[in-house]
């Protein structure tokens, strides 16, 4: 998917330091998802940007689901765990990439030091070892960063969940769920591309779009660019779908 596409690169193509202070760290947080593994039962990925590589624990929810038995782990090169995806609801999934999208917005908005209060959840339908779907609790954190605001450690939890719903950003520190309205998204569009943008959603043309603003069509077309850019897409329809889901149209 797009969203997936442009997300991964937002991810990787980040400034990171280095030096060996980043290797004892990341043991740290190897043994912290290896924690989670075996006190929550959670199937617990912990991807790191900087390397694009991801460390997979398994708890008892990776033997109910059919993936692997628990008490294991493995390394795989990439932050993005195909192997998890395939199991997950196709809305859902979609659903779950559109939120990370949204967290990685509003992860970038907060001061270095607040962000690891934060973190989303939602409930997923995956498919466990005969093909029906359970549901899943999966939840994100950004676990560890870097002093220049680059984000190099996510952790995601999935566990089996009680059927209850439950999507958004939380904080972790208070329980408060943080309301699509409060999140600093509004500015992601400039008062002008969101104006382009709700006439591509109702099927305007550029020639149309600029007639209807007064503008040439060759600063609509530099708006449709940036907008793509800034959404990270490579479409008009998944700008206007995400743009949706963030509430700027």
């Amino acid at each position: 998917m797009d969203i997936i596409t442009k997300l991964n690169e937002a991810l990787l193509e980040q400034e990171f330091s280095t030096g060996g202070e980043l290797s004892a760290l990341l043991g740290k947080y190897k043994q912290i998802a290896s924690n989670y593994a075996q006190i929550e039962n959670s199937i617990a990925v912990l991807s790191d940007m900087k390397s694009n590589v991801s460390y997979l624990f398994y708890g008892g929810t990776a033997e109910r689901l059919g993936l692997e038995k628990r008490n294991r782990s493995k390394t795989i090169s990439s932050i993005w765990e195909e192997d998890i995806f395939s199991r997950i609801h196709p809305d859902d999934l979609l659903q779950k990439h559109l939120l990370e999208l949204r967290f990685f917005y509003f992860m970038k908005s907060l001061p270095v030091d607040e962000r690891m209060d934060y973190y989303i959840a939602s409930r997923l339908r995956m498919r466990d070892g005969s093909g029906v779907y359970i549901p899943i609790l999966h939840r994100m954190f950004y676990i560890a960063g870097q002093s220049d605001g680059s984000a190099w450690l996510a952790l995601c939890l999935y566990n089996l969940s009680p059927d209850t719903p439950i999507h958004g950003i939380f904080n972790s520190v208070n329980g408060n769920r943080v309301k699509s309205e409060d999140q600093p998204t509004d500015d992601i569009l400039s008062t002008r591309e969101k104006e382009v943008l709700r006439l591509i959603d109702r099927g305007r043309m550029s020639k149309e779009i600029a007639s209807d603003l007064s503008i040439s069509i060759n600063t609509v077309n530099r708006h449709r660019q940036n907008i793509l850019e800034k959404l990270h897409v490579n479409n008009s329809i998944e700008a206007c779908r995400i743009a949706k889901h963030l509430n700027l149209i």
